[in-house]
């Protein structure tokens, strides 16, 4: 069986003139497997997931999958505010042979717990590869609440949680309530030493792009300032901006809504690379 711990990055989707941008893609996959990071979320937000088809997804994951080793995990991304969607995503999660789905809190609708239960008890119980739930409350406004996770972790394929609101004493309050077999991934990228230290199983994270050994080492809190920089305009704007420069990617290029970054933002991000020597 397939572990979801260590350092797990939710890859960006590469795109160059519309398209997705499968050289590119190659060359980001090479770099991450070669430094080590152990799995991947495919087609997750930072992927940009609201502007791929079904069909790009389809073609991403099987790429990806015939470019890493055989027991490297991939999770795909599934979920938003429509519990019959998000059902019809994991499915197709499932029959792509994704080892795991990622599952976000739905967004705007606002839901009650007890809504937000069901949701995720319904999703859990129409596949049969494992559930992991996203809770990111800056994004979604609505929060998963401490009693509703230690009930979802019940659920015999729901497994673990990726908790990204970036309060440390609710993790522990986690790992006390839902026990040390419920996995719990890190996806607030600025906490994350002082997640580890209150029992984390590693993370699902963005800046593991650029500086994925920090992670292994828990020095994450070194790159402090590089790290909130990721997120000075909405995730994976500045993050593409970066790995363009650093020329892994051929272009910063995002589908719209979003844009890429601008020439200020831009300068001062090259400078924070420039500090951390990733960037000559």
């Amino acid at each position: 069986m397939k572990t979801f711990s260590g350092t797990m990055t939710a890859l960006i989707t590469p795109f160059f003139n519309g398209e997705v941008d499968f050289d590119s893609l190659e060359k980001l996959v090479a770099n991450q497997i070669k430094r080590k990071v152990s799995g991947f979320v495919i087609s997750g937000t930072t992927g940009e997931s609201p502007t791929l088809t079904s069909l790009e997804k389809f073609k991403i994951y099987d790429f990806i999958r015939a470019k890493v080793p055989k027991n490297f995990p991939l999770i795909l991304g599934v979920g938003g505010n429509s519990t019959a969607r998000s059902i019809e995503e994991a499915k197709e999660a499932e029959k792509m042979g994704a080892d795991a789905v990622l599952s976000i809190v739905p967004y705007y609708n606002k839901p009650p717990q007890r809504g937000l239960f069901e949701h995720f008890k319904e999703i859990a119980s129409a596949i049969h590869v494992p559930c992991i739930l996203y809770n990111v409350p800056s994004r979604t406004i609505t929060s998963l609440e401490l009693q509703t996770i230690k009930r979802l972790s019940e659920h015999p394929n729901i497994i673990g949680i990726k908790e990204a609101s970036g309060n440390i004493e609710f993790a522990k309050q986690i790992r006390k309530e839902c026990g040390e077999s419920f996995i719990l991934l890190s996806g607030d990228d600025a906490s994350y030493d002082q997640f580890m230290e209150a029992g984390g199983n590693g993370a699902i994270s963005v800046a593991s792009h650029l500086i994925p050994e920090a992670f292994a080492q828990r020095n994450v809190s070194d790159f402090k300032n590089l790290v909130n920089y990721l997120f000075i305009e909405a995730n994976p704007i500045p993050l593409k901006m970066a790995l363009y420069l650093q020329q892994i990617i051929r272009s910063p290029e995002l589908r719209l809504p979003l844009v890429k970054l601008g020439e200020a933002h831009t300068n001062t991000l090259k400078i924070l690379l420039m500090e951390k020597g990733l960037l000559s």
